[in-house]
């Protein structure tokens, strides 16, 4: 049995590592999150974060000296660019085991990492180049960190021991993604506190020497910054946080229920696990009343941080990542405990949506559009259905191995073809790839590129051409998300439409990339431009 779990691991190591560099990075994130890294490489300023050549606060700064630091040992690569959010999620999954068998015993730890492993959403995030997953893992080792130290069973030893990596946790996290990485975790605190009455558990926390810590690892960039840089202050903890949570600001509205689909597709292949492994958890915990009650704890992060981001009025799907690896160990717990006749049943349903998905998987030419053609999508589509077609044949595998009594190797089946159909299916998104990322116009304008000519980006800006020309670009009535650097730097952009013909007539040679429409506007003008790229999305000229 042994051999057959490192064989298993083998094969997950594979799958999850094999395709990071298979897919061009699409917008917007993945090339926001492989360009700022690549420009602190290229300046050699690893204090203050830049896009495009201008000063980008929304973020800490730790993925990005993570990624900045693997193209230096590696390369400018696509899979390096990725490799960050790969390798934490891959940790997070072993974390998950750790715990779990820790915690409940070995069968456990198994299963919850299985469950984790084969996520829908979880193994998503965990291969594109987003900031989601870097923090998921910290904020999941500090609540690992937590539960650990916590447990009954923890001598005083342990429990500092513990509570040390719970704060470094906690200190990384919002080096991550911002004070969520503190704010999340402890009002998870306080509530479990409230609820349980256990007014003891705070004088285990160690909290001078925790906070210390936490502030020798957090402080240091936030303080260097913001004395380079004064105006980061009051963008990154006022704006990023305050009014992002608060207002419409980020135009990222959504319904408050919008992240129930999103939860219930990301925990695919465990949806009716993770209903049964919520409503049992709190009756879970046994023990005394003064005994730290994990599963009820557990319980408390997911509600609090779901309902969490959805009260807030900016969301994305992958907001409420982090609420995955506490899932992951309450349903590792339940599958323990739950009959395997019982299990079979509450799979069966898994199966079925595992062939839905291979009847609708044509039906994904429905999302073309003029910007992405339905031939991309027809080609998508065959991507799609091989990857339904091996998520039904593992789930009809795991439910035949169940039916004969052979429990763990029927609840590996369904989490190896969950992997397998959630990796499938975003490698074939590559598909897209000639409209979601530059990477082709990139190379059509390469032998046009000369270091000292200028780039004009009009009208737009395209996240992932930057990585791939390696050189910043110069916007033209376009801000986005820039518009706070650019009012601090407003002589990196040109304003105006008219600004831009000015400057383009004097210019001996230029490049200019912009949206199909403007480029109409301009050849009606009777600008002076050669073509030399197009795609459905843009248009490249240059200076004739």
């Amino acid at each position: 049995m042994q051999r057959g779990l490192m064989l298993l691991l083998a094969v997950v190591l594979l799958v999850w590592f094999g395709t990071l560099d298979y897919r061009h990075l699409v917008k917007p994130d993945e090339g926001r999150y492989a360009e700022i890294p690549r420009e602190m490489t290229a300046s050699g300023d690893w204090l203050t974060p830049r896009l495009n050549d201008i000063k980008y606060f929304e973020k800490p700064a730790l993925q990005y000296w993570a990624t900045a630091a693997a193209y230096k040992l590696f390369g400018e690569h696509e899979w390096t660019a990725r490799l960050w959010s790969a390798l934490t999620g891959f940790l997070g999954v072993a974390l998950v085991y750790f715990t779990g068998r820790r915690l409940w015993g070995a069968e456990a730890g198994l299963y919850a990492a299985a469950v984790l492993a084969s996520s829908l959403l979880y193994v998503l995030i965990g291969h594109l180049n987003t900031l989601d997953m870097g923090v998921t893992f910290f904020m999941g080792l500090s609540l690992a960190g937590f539960l650990l130290a916590q447990r009954p069973s923890a001598g005083s030893g342990e429990n500092r021991l513990w509570m040390h990596v719970t704060w470094a946790a906690l200190a990384f996290s919002v080096l991550s993604k911002g004070l969520i990485g503190l704010v999340l975790p402890g009002a998870v605190l306080v509530l479990y506190t409230l609820i349980e009455r256990d007014w003891g558990l705070w004088k285990r926390l160690h909290l001078l020497s925790g906070l210390a810590l936490f502030l020798a690892i957090s402080a240091p960039w936030f303080i260097a910054v913001s004395l380079a840089n004064p105006e980061f202050f009051h963008f990154f903890f006022i704006h990023e946080h305050f009014e992002r949570f608060l207002t419409k600001v980020h135009h990222r509205y959504q319904p408050w229920w919008s992240f129930v689909p999103v939860l219930t597709l990301g925990i695919l292949p465990w949806i009716t696990l993770m209903v049964d492994a919520l409503a049992r958890a709190w009756q879970g915990d046994t023990g005394g009343p003064k005994d730290f009650k994990p599963q009820r704890f557990l319980l408390i992060w997911s509600a609090f941080i779901f309902l969490f981001f959805s009260a807030s009025s900016s969301k994305l799907p992958s907001y409420i990542l982090p609420i995955f690896p506490a899932l992951a160990l309450l349903i590792g717990v339940r599958l323990t405990q739950v009959s395997t006749r019982a299990l079979f049943w509450m799979l069966v349903p898994i199966a079925v949506l595992a062939g839905a998905a291979l009847l609708l998987s044509p039906f994904a030419v429905a999302f073309a559009s003029a910007e992405v053609p339905v031939e991309l999508y027809r080609t998508y589509a065959q991507w799609l259905a091989a990857a339904a077609l091996v998520w039904l044949l593992g789930s009809l595998l795991g439910l035949y191995l169940l039916k004969k009594e052979r429990r763990r190797a029927g609840i590996l089946a369904f989490s190896l073809s969950g992997l397998i159909f959630a990796q499938t299916a975003l490698t074939g998104h590559e598909s897209l790839s000639p409209s979601n990322s530059a990477w082709l116009v990139a190379r059509q304008i390469q032998p046009y590129l000369k270091p000292d000519a200028p780039f004009y980006s009009v009208g737009m800006y395209d996240q992932t051409l930057p990585f791939y020309i390696k050189r910043s670009v110069t916007l033209v009535a376009f801000q986005d998300e820039m518009e706070f650097g650019l009012t601090q730097e407003p002589g990196k952009w040109l304003p105006t439409l008219a600004d831009f013909e000015q400057a383009w007539r004097k210019q001996p040679y230029a490049l200019a990339i912009m949206p199909p429409d403007v480029y109409r506007q301009f050849k009606a003008n009777g600008l002076p431009m050669q073509r030399i790229a197009q795609d459905t999305r843009r248009v490249v000229i240059k200076k004739p």
